[in-house]
């Protein structure tokens, strides 16, 4: 068993799960040398383990797997340590997408994504995790993306989590705050006649088209 943790880190603890080494090696290096401890797994049956006995603060989740999909360990991780997860996959079919986001998932990506874009992706779903752990009178981020969900309360969980990936993509291209983030990402979604789950979906597909034309 595998364990890479970084004890210097005040980021957070990520749980990372994929059968592909090398994509393991270069997200646990990539997450590790942005500050994050790192916890890695190479099938869901070990992840689940780890996952019990570290209690990461996030998970990011590889699908298809030999033995327990990820599927299998966000359903263990939803039901049993309530540990929050993305999936990095290379399945980019409407079906797989759906069900993970039925699952809970906070974001769904799309391989091959570098680290560079990964980790934006990953700040921002980290911060999410903390937000919604926090009283929103006490977060003005907080409320700033409960109000989102007040004014749009047509978006399902796919749909909310395109808008909180994209917001994460805008973070890191700007420089700028959530609350900045969401505002600019309403702002051209309503400059362009868009809704803001079309506007969101088309950023984060932009990043996915980048990083296959990087390849």
């Amino acid at each position: 068993m595998k364990d890479n943790r970084t004890v210097t880190s005040n980021k957070g603890s990520i749980l990372v799960v994929d059968d592909d080494r090398l994509v393991l090696a270069t997200v646990v290096h990539g997450l590790s040398q942005a500050g994050y401890t790192v916890i890695d797994a190479d099938n869901g049956d070990e992840a689940i383990l780890l996952a019990r006995e570290h209690r990461p603060d996030l998970a990011l989740l590889d699908i298809r797997m030999e033995g327990k999909s990820g599927f299998d360990v966000a359903a263990y991780l939803r039901e049993v340590p309530r540990v929050p997860f993305m999936f990095l996959s290379a399945f980019s079919d409407e079906d797989t997408r759906n069900q993970a986001m039925t699952l809970g998932a906070l974001s769904y990506l799309v391989k091959p994504l570098d680290v560079a874009q990964l980790l934006p992706l990953v700040d921002e779903a980290m911060q999410r995790v903390r937000q919604e752990a926090a009283p929103a009178s006490a977060n003005p981020a907080a409320a700033a993306v409960a109000a989102v969900t007040v004014k749009a309360p047509q978006l399902d969980a796919g749909e909310l989590a395109l808008v909180h990936t994209a917001a994460g993509v805008l973070m890191h291209r700007y420089s700028v705050t959530r609350e900045q983030a969401m505002a600019r990402l309403q702002r051209q979604a309503r400059e362009q006649g868009l809704s803001l789950a079309t506007q969101a979906a088309r950023i984060v597909n932009a990043v996915e088209e980048l990083a296959r034309a990087a390849l």
